[in-house]
């Protein structure tokens, strides 16, 4: 006979055997709900003007059409056919297509306040009709109603919407349809009549902020019946390549560490770091005052890279494409041939130009389309302008966890200012396993005339975490042959020495 704790570990256990699931097909949102909305029952998206509410519902029948074989039903209360089809032609979503094909049905009811008067009953049992025989047309499994309070537009009586609002959500499940409801915000509730988020299933609420003149748009899963799910607030980007979202990842810190190493490109910096290079999946920062080679440094690990045959993706934040290419040339790097390979991948944008969880979202739709072994971002202190510290911090964190669970290695560059040179505005420096100093310093050369002062620049390596690595400051130039050490000599008859003086270092 179990005991009673058994019994009811084996209550909960079989109460959990899973409430179904359809994919939605909207990146990273699926990953959140673990799996997608519960299948056969009522997902409310609510949000404001501009939230994205209607493209949300249509993306999800016409991903289930494409994607999954599942036909699907739009009833649209605001928008005509011809119009939702021209707004997703935008996103590259050819609707009558699928119209054509009967993977997708969609039908205008115009409701306007002079087409009926409440008198006695008011009920949806014509709307009923309609939308069974559609769904039986084209065999529907997925339905979309946007939006729910034009339906209920004409009628004071809050009571009788009440009761159609339970009433509808009823019937939609006994259809056996997997259905998205768009909806309003209200005043100080989810939705204008605050009833649907009690009835409905899942809860979904789109938010579109503005802080500081910059836009961001979040989503929130608000509940979800059955079904254990992210509850945090998450930024999803709304672009010509469609909707994504950027669930927050490693909250346990469960990457792998690496023991691979890979070549910074600079042969005397790889000898500084033990003889091999960085670990690979690592987090490197750059920092250094202005013009001390930031940014030629990151493009000698990004050629490096491609000279592999591995991608790079190069995300600018300073300087254009052709910039770089250009600045790169006057110090021996032409990276245009890695370029015409697809090996490398130069992405520039203003800061300024969308938040900061527009940029992280933006990011990863860039590593999911490329494919990269090797991000670097250049330079990360301009994300600053797009909010203050803290939030760069945060977004930067989940930047950095998310590339080492994609087995990534990333190097950043940091503009640091004079007098505190060990230390990074953002303090981002204690998430990093290997931190570079580069420094400029007054020597004074001998010549005819006297001394004459001379800036010569310095690396300095503050840390690498795991490895031996030295611990000198190396002085070294930039030329038209690249970047060289002038004290560190790697030739094959100094190897073995160099290594040793490495050891000794440490």
């Amino acid at each position: 006979m179990p005991t009673p704790r058994r019994r009811v570990s084996k209550t909960i256990k079989s109460s959990s055997s899973f409430v179904a699931k359809t994919p939605t097909g909207t990146a990273g949102l699926d990953e959140i709900t673990n799996g997608g909305i519960p299948k056969g029952r009522n997902t409310l998206v609510c949000g404001g003007a501009g939230s994205a509410k209607t493209l949300f519902a249509m993306k999800y029948l016409v991903c289930g059409a494409l994607q999954y074989g599942e036909p699907g039903l739009c009833v649209s209360f605001e928008e005509t056919a011809e119009e939702l089809a021209q707004n997703m032609a935008s996103l590259g979503y050819d609707i009558p297509a699928l119209v054509k094909k009967k993977m997708l049905a969609i039908d205008h009811v115009q409701i306007a306040r002079h087409e009926f008067e409440e008198t006695g009953e008011y009920d949806l049992t014509g709307l009923f009709v309609r939308m069974e025989h559609a769904i039986r047309t084209i065999g529907a499994k997925r339905v979309a109603l946007d939006t729910i309070e034009v339906l209920f537009s004409g009628l004071p009586n809050e009571a009788v919407v009440r009761a159609e609002l339970r009433r509808l959500f009823r019937w939609l499940k006994s259809q056996g349809v997997t259905t998205i409801i768009t909806a309003e915000t209200g005043t100080g509730t989810l939705t204008r009549h605050g009833l649907e988020e009690y009835v409905a299933d899942c809860v979904i609420l789109l938010d579109h902020r503005v802080s500081e003149q910059l836009s961001t748009r979040r989503l929130r899963v608000v509940k979800y019946r059955g079904s254990a799910h992210g509850t945090n607030e998450y930024p999803f980007l709304l672009d010509e390549a469609g909707m994504s979202v950027v669930p927050i990842t490693s909250v346990g810190l469960t990457h792998e560490a690496s023991t691979d190493r890979i070549s910074s490109g600079i042969q005397g910096l790889d000898y500084m770091l033990g003889g091999k290079g960085f670990f690979c999946n690592s987090s490197v920062l750059i920092s250094g005052t202005a013009g001390t080679g930031k940014s030629s440094f990151a493009a000698h690990f990004a050629k490096a890279a491609c000279a592999r045959g591995e991608r790079c993706l190069y995300l600018a934040f300073e300087e254009s494409p052709s910039q770089i290419q250009r600045n790169m040339q006057s110090v021996g790097l032409n990276l245009e041939p890695w370029i015409q390979k697809g090996l490398l991948k130069i992405l520039a944008s203003r800061p300024t130009s969308t938040g900061l969880e527009g940029h992280l979202a933006r990011i990863h739709r860039d590593v999911e389309e490329f494919k990269p072994s090797v991000v670097v971002v250049d330079p990360i202190t301009n994300l600053v302008s797009a909010g203050d510290s803290p939030a760069v911090k945060s977004m930067l964190t989940r930047l950095i966890d998310y590339l080492k669970l994609e087995n990534i290695t990333a190097l950043f560059t940091n503009l640091t200012v004079k007098g505190l040179v060990e230390e990074t505005s953002i303090g981002i420096s204690s998430l990093m396993d290997t931190w570079i100093l580069l420094r400029e310093m007054e020597n004074y050369l001998r010549d005819v005339s006297g001394d004459t002062p001379e800036r010569q620049r310095a690396i300095h390596i503050l840390k690498s975490r795991g490895m031996s690595h030295s611990r000198k400051m190396e002085p070294f130039e930039i030329s038209d042959h690249g970047i060289h050490m002038l004290k560190v000599k790697m030739d094959a008859n100094t190897a073995d020495q160099g290594l040793r003086g490495l050891r000794r270092a440490r």
